[in-house]
């Protein structure tokens, strides 16, 4: 079935999806960086249909935008939507933090501290996309915990567009995590103190909105082979 599945237009349309979507959230492309039709049809062995496919199911995350003669960019968020994205994150994530706290089990507390340990490691490499990676993953693991699933997929999205706001705004190196604020919110789960929990998540996202620079934009992309490492 699997053997199927990939080798189906969907199915391959699927893998390119899985793969770009990966390089955007680890800063592999930046923002702005144009892909293609023919670059992708060589990376991936693929033809015209398939990464058309694959470039309508990323403009439909709202990760690429195509335009009409031009061709596909990566998405590049103005400043406008960076703060909206940010302020939509605060007004969801504290309830959802909120709930996840009467729900979490021993379990889930595990899950959490594993996922933070991974973070702290990816950030102590230098791997500081691989660290925004799994810090998303980590606000997506509290909103499926709150069991919550309409707004759990919208914070999805959320998280997905925060991660081309950070490469285009962000101010400094590592600023995710320096404040620990993950720990702090593993502990207030694990306590199941839901009040507590609403609040240091509402200070993490102010905080991070208050990180951007809404000013400067970041360096110009690099090249689509050199972001998949191919």
């Amino acid at each position: 079935m699997l053997k199927e599945l990939r080798k189906s237009p969907g199915g391959r349309a699927a893998r390119i999806v899985a793969e770009l979507t990966e390089a955007i959230h680890e800063h592999r492309m930046a923002p702005g960086m144009k892909l293609g039709e023919d670059e992708v049809c060589e990376i991936f062995g693929v033809g015209r249909t398939v990464t058309r496919q694959a470039f309508q199911m990323l403009a439909h995350e709202q990760l690429l935008t195509i335009e009409p003669n031009r061709g596909a960019f990566v998405a590049q968020p103005s400043i406008r939507e960076a703060r909206e994205v940010f302020e939509a994150r605060a007004l969801l994530e504290p309830r959802t933090a909120h709930s996840a706290a009467t729900r979490a089990t021993p379990e889930d507390i595990e899950t959490l501290r594993t996922h933070v340990t991974q973070e702290h490691a990816a950030l102590a490499a230098g791997q500081n996309g691989q660290a925004l990676k799994l810090s998303g993953k980590f606000h997506l693991e509290i909103a499926a915990i709150a069991d919550q699933g309409t707004i759990a997929e919208i914070i999805r999205q959320l998280v997905s567009r925060s991660s081309l706001v950070i490469a285009l705004y962000w101010r400094r190196r590592s600023a995710m995590c320096e404040s620990h604020a993950h720990d702090a919110l593993i502990d207030a789960l694990s306590a199941q103190d839901a009040p507590l929990a609403e609040e240091l998540m509402q200070g993490h996202l102010v905080d991070l909105l208050s990180l951007l620079d809404l000013h400067e934009p970041s360096d110009a992309p690099k090249s689509l082979h050199e972001a998949l490492g191919r």
